[in-house]
């Protein structure tokens, strides 16, 4: 397919213009067992390509599912006639858009390995995940779930461009409630929406933990339901990596996302507190805070060797010693507002346009060992795992509710506390970071479901990051 692919474009008549050719295969398939009972397998194959043009002084791009000569070429014709009308109507100079020719290819972990993905057997060990999680009769609602996604990105130019890309995405899931006298608690494993997804084989499960929670994650959720509410004031704030990476994702992702700091977004997923003229020198967090958008670590969500314009993707610090250095925007972004930024133009499939969006977006490890964290608090609470979030529409003002809770007096963790909230706003919040965990206090994360654009569309993104401390925030609990 992939040398048929290629001569087909090389047919297509694009002398005297830009043209790419983006192709996408997708095989998803998810496993689920519900109240000790398997549900139906969801399977779906997902296959197409775009094309973009860059023409007549203008922009197009058109999506088929039709791959075949005729099939294409409809879409060339489609994407040149928007080409014409953008170029009467077009809000940015297309001279400045990049025109990108990469040669490569890049292969994710467990990408090239063979599947041995064998529905009986996992359906047997998802069984048995599930028998652990009944463990007392206050269990009432329990599901293990797993999620595999299988693809293969072609992106060709009319200048040579030609990489393939690779990858296997794996998504864990397990989600307990217990009910009692009227109380009801849930908790996870990662999260209600697969925070501990990964790339990589089978392998990564055990890796993450995922075989044997289910008696733990039961534990936790029926001790929630014995536990008084969390106490309402301000105090010191341990967050875990399963809560950092929402803190991350809506209070640094999405406010550094250029195409909302440069209205584009402005009706749909909203805009930024941040502006052009902080970068080099905003005082975003504490001293402490060092973020970066990272490709390196393989097995995270949201790694590649090029994104859906073609350009590679390299390790960059974002935010470095608190200070504001770069926006996540991609590069026909960046030459609009004038800022260098980060390989992250991205579609969440072949029928969509890409736009600036997240990927691997992560904070640096300290130096703290997670007992010396709790060690330096006198009065406060650790949080993990979101169960709750809302943030205003420039991602400042913010409230998020976790799973756990637990409270921590004179260096010490004390007894569980139900419904732990906090709030904050984004640009005071981060100065107030007084300690980062040490590498293992790191866990790397991710969601499936970070949703933006019109149309909407819902990517990848990872997020890895070790614990953290924040001073004197305004924390509640349930009956505040």
């Amino acid at each position: 397919m992939a040398d048929t692919l290629k001569t087909l474009f090389e047919a297509l008549p694009t002398e005297g213009f830009f043209c790419s050719l983006r192709h996408v295969r997708a095989h998803r398939e998810t496993l689920t067992v519900r109240r000790g009972v398997p549900q139906p397998v969801t399977l779906t194959e997902d296959v197409g390509v775009m094309l973009s043009v860059v023409a007549q002084g203008g922009h197009g791009y058109a999506a088929t599912s039709d791959v075949s000569l005729a099939g294409l070429q409809r879409a060339l014709e489609r994407a040149l006639q928007w080409a014409a009308l953008h170029a009467r109507h077009a809000a940015y100079e297309v001279s400045q858009y990049p025109l990108m020719h990469p040669v490569g290819e890049y292969c994710g972990p467990g990408a090239n390995q063979a599947l041995d993905w064998h529905r009986g057997e996992l359906f047997a060990r998802l069984q048995q995940e599930a028998d652990a999680c009944r463990i007392d009769p206050r269990i009432v609602e329990w599901s293990v779930t797993l999620g595999r996604v299988d693809e293969e990105h072609r992106y060709l130019t009319n200048g040579g461009g030609d990489t393939l890309q690779r990858f296997r995405y794996l998504m864990p899931g397990i989600v307990i409630t217990a009910f009692a006298d009227g109380e009801t608690q849930s908790r996870s494993f990662g999260g209600q929406y697969n925070g501990y997804c990964q790339q990589g084989g089978l392998g990564m499960l055990q890796a993450a933990g995922f075989w044997g929670a289910g008696s733990k994650v039961a534990d936790e959720a029926l001790q929630l339901l014995q536990a008084p509410n969390c106490p309402s004031e301000r105090m010191d704030l341990l967050l875990m990596p399963e809560q950092m990476m929402l803190q991350i994702h809506e209070s640094i992702g999405h406010p550094l996302e250029l195409d909302r700091i440069l209205g584009d977004e402005r009706n749909m997923a909203g805009t930024s507190f941040v502006t052009p003229d902080m970068f080099g020198h905003y005082q975003y967090g504490s001293s402490l805070l060092n973020v970066t958008y990272d490709p390196s670590i393989r097995e995270e969500f949201a790694s590649y060797g090029w994104d859906d314009e073609g350009h590679a993707s390299e390790k960059v610090w974002l935010i470095k010693d608190g200070i504001l250095q770069r926006p996540l925007g991609s590069p026909l972004s960046q030459q609009r507002a004038g800022l260098t930024g980060v390989a992250n133009a991205r579609a969440s499939g072949w029928h969509r346009a890409p736009i600036d969006r997240m990927a691997n977006l992560n904070i640096e490890p300290g130096t703290q060992s997670l007992a010396e964290l709790v060690a330096g608090i006198e009065h406060g609470v650790l949080m993990d795992t979101n169960v709750s979030w809302s943030i205003d529409d420039s991602r400042n003002k913010f409230q998020f509710g976790c799973e756990w809770g637990q409270l921590i007096e004179n260096g010490e963790l004390k007894g569980v506390v139900k419904n732990p909230n906090y709030r904050g706003i984004s640009a005071n919040f981060w100065r107030s970071l007084s300690a980062v965990g040490d590498v293992h206090t790191r866990k790397v994360m991710g969601t499936p479901y970070c949703g933006k654009g019109e149309p909407n569309q819902v990517i990848r993104v990872g997020h890895a990051s070790p614990a953290c401390v924040f001073r004197n925030i305004e924390v509640f609990g349930g009956a505040a």
